[in-house]
């Protein structure tokens, strides 16, 4: 005789991602594009889930890292047709809400602060300081444009119409992401694009964000409540565990707080 096990449909899956900290390049940030693949390819690939959501909490850094780490969001969910929820905790900023922007929904905190859709270039001059003290600078380049906005000789006005050209650049592939991501969810508001901020309900009702909401309430409420979540987190280098790393770590902690405190956080 055959027994007849009853089929049972498994409970639904959402793999969670947590994307946390400065974005930048190797050795600067908490983010970059290396450091999350895995995880993001992980929470695509394992499992079936039925979504897969992003725990945002970042100031924002590098436009390039930023942009491959959505790119490589918004390539899997086509693939796959899995639906991506972006839910921001304390701050989805600069470059913090384009990788917000890479998911279909995005969903916040009512103090979360999100936006920030511009560019800056921040640097210092110390040629006053070094003339006082007696010391001259020698720089010898063969091109002139080499040794452009060098912090040690006075600032040029050539340099700084330049890198003016470079910021208007980047600013408006920032705002291309942006539309294109949003679409008409936008508001029609003069303020969106020039670094302003907003929070919590007023980030919804300028089009930024979808919704006041929660990751766990969420997902319960449209996927059911036997749904499971499965994180996948970023993990430290091997090295970086027995301190190998400290002084570096700490210089980059330094940065990223330095990045949210610009937010009062």
């Amino acid at each position: 005789m055959k027994l007849r096990v009853p089929f049972v449909n498994p409970a639904p899956v959402i793999s969670v991602v947590r994307l946390q900290g400065a974005i930048g390049g190797p050795g600067r940030g908490a983010l970059s594009d290396r450091s999350v693949a895995a995880q993001i390819e992980k929470a695509f690939s394992r499992g079936k889930p039925k979504a897969v959501a992003l725990e945002i909490n970042s100031p924002g850094g590098s436009p390039v890292q930023s942009a491959l780490i959505g790119a490589r969001i918004r390539r899997l969910a086509t693939e796959k047709k899995i639906p991506v929820f972006a839910f921001v905790e304390d701050v989805a900023a600069s470059g913090g809400y384009w990788l917000a922007s890479a998911a279909d929904e995005i969903h916040a905190d009512r103090s979360s602060i999100l936006g920030s859709i511009g560019v800056i270039s921040a640097g210092f001059g110390a040629h006053v300081f070094l003339q006082r003290q007696g010391f001259e600078r020698r720089v010898h380049t063969a091109g002139r444009s080499k040794s452009m906005l060098d912090p040690f000789r006075p600032e040029n006005e050539e340099d700084v119409e330049r890198l003016n050209r470079w910021l208007e650049q980047l600013h408006g592939n920032f705002i291309s992401h942006v539309k294109e991501r949003r679409g008409e969810k936008l508001a029609d508001n003069d303020e969106l694009f020039t670094g302003e901020v907003w929070i919590g309900e007023k980030a919804v009702e300028v089009g930024l964000a979808d919704g006041i909401g929660h990751l766990v309430p969420m997902m319960k409420d449209r996927f059911g409540d036997k749904v499971k979540f499965r994180r996948y987190e970023q993990k430290k280098p091997f090295l970086a565990r027995f301190g190998t790393q400290i002084a570096q770590d700490a210089l980059a902690g330094i940065e990223e707080r330095a990045e949210f405190a610009r937010f009062g956080l």
